[in-house]
């Protein structure tokens, strides 16, 4: 992952198209790398650039040909692109001397233009522009676009991945990670803080609370019947994610929680949970089952970290036979009892910041 912005790159914008002119491959492989990692954007190619020639263009187009024919390609057609109308050739001339100059030089490539591996494209612009192999861009809308979110991070697969869907729909993130020394580990914090560096990159960063809930936790642990410990942990986080939000002036808070997964994902202890949310809630991942999320882990790169052996808080305080449908009014009751607001208050003010997933 990028960790630097080297001071060589220079990027421009122009008639529709942003160019990244890069010095060096090192440069091109990690401009390629944050692209990956934007939402907002369709798509990119590595083109190369040469004069508004026929035979300049004709030159790049085999050259461009044999990278593509190196990597494997077999067939291939071309398409253009003519900006600038006093280049000699309109878009159809420019494709058939193309396929003419390809079809001599580089044989092995076949012609086809219904169903081609690879489309090599020319643009005649205020430059000509001709590139091969494309790479998907995230898609969805630009970083920070629809708003701000807390996104409430624990160590598992969910939750990253819940963040980086967010992400993509154009959301800027912040995130809030419980941690309850000496219960839990370093190890564990440095899987969150690891964690909302991926989830991070794909959002231009975040800021990643970290709230000693030792005291928070203790004190359920102590006070509350144990089949509710899990039910009012998360009520606790709530209260406490809502009080970070309007501090940050977000929006909304963010979660991995998925209908039914685990005891506390139940509709009714959902619904328990929430009640402390002064925030809207939103469960990107509410309706998908555990084989979707870990795909989805996968495809953003959390997947591997969110396994490594660390427990969070809300692991290593799962009662044996929890509550499985509680009721909003009992579960109050019992938050109530715990008398927690103030213990919740100073772990949320003394929050440790670590800025995470900064591309710098």
């Amino acid at each position: 992952m990028l960790k630097s912005r080297s001071p060589h790159s220079t990027l421009e914008s122009q008639s529709g198209r942003i160019y990244i002119h890069c010095v060096n491959e090192e440069e091109a492989a990690a401009a390629e790398d944050v692209l990956a990692h934007l939402p907002g954007i369709s798509g990119w190619a590595r083109a190369q650039k040469t004069e508004k020639s026929i035979d300049s263009v004709l030159d790049t187009c085999v050259s461009e040909a044999k990278k593509i024919a190196e990597n494997g390609i077999k067939t291939y057609k071309v398409e253009a692109r003519r900006t600038d109308k006093s280049f000699p050739l309109n878009s159809h001339e420019i494709c058939c001397a193309a396929g003419d100059a390809l079809g001599e030089k580089i044989p092995a490539l076949q012609v086809d233009v219904k169903n081609p591996q690879c489309v090599i494209t020319v643009e005649i612009r205020e430059k000509a522009y001709i590139y091969g192999e494309k790479k998907k861009g995230l898609r969805g809308l630009p970083a920070g676009s629809a708003g701000r979110g807390l996104l409430l991070l624990s160590g598992g697969i969910d939750s990253p991945a819940a963040g980086c869907l967010m992400a993509c729909r154009g959301m800027a993130l912040d995130a809030v990670y419980f941690h309850t020394p000496p219960y839990t580990s370093q190890e564990a914090l440095d899987k969150a803080i690891k964690l909302a560096g991926i989830t991070g990159s794909y959002c231009m960063g975040m800021h990643l609370y970290v709230v000693n809930f030792s005291g928070v936790q203790k004190t359920i642990a102590e006070k509350s019947p144990g089949e509710w410990n899990t039910v009012l942990l998360r009520m606790a986080m709530m209260e406490a994610a809502s009080l970070i939000a309007r501090k940050t002036k977000t929006k909304c808070l963010v979660t991995g929680e998925s209908l039914s997964q685990v005891a506390s994902q139940t509709i009714e202890n959902i619904s328990c949970a929430e009640s402390r949310a002064a925030l809207p809630v939103l469960r990107p991942l509410i309706g998908m089952d555990k084989e979707a999320i870990i795909l989805l882990a996968k495809k953003f790169g959390t997947y591997e970290i969110s396994i490594l052996p660390y427990a969070d808080c809300c692991v290593l305080w799962s009662p044996a036979h929890p509550v499985l449908r509680g009721k909003v009014n009992e579960a109050q009751e019992l938050y109530e009892a715990l008398e927690p607001h103030d213990l919740i208050f100073n772990a949320a003010k003394t929050a440790e910041i670590i800025k995470c997933g900064y591309y710098l």
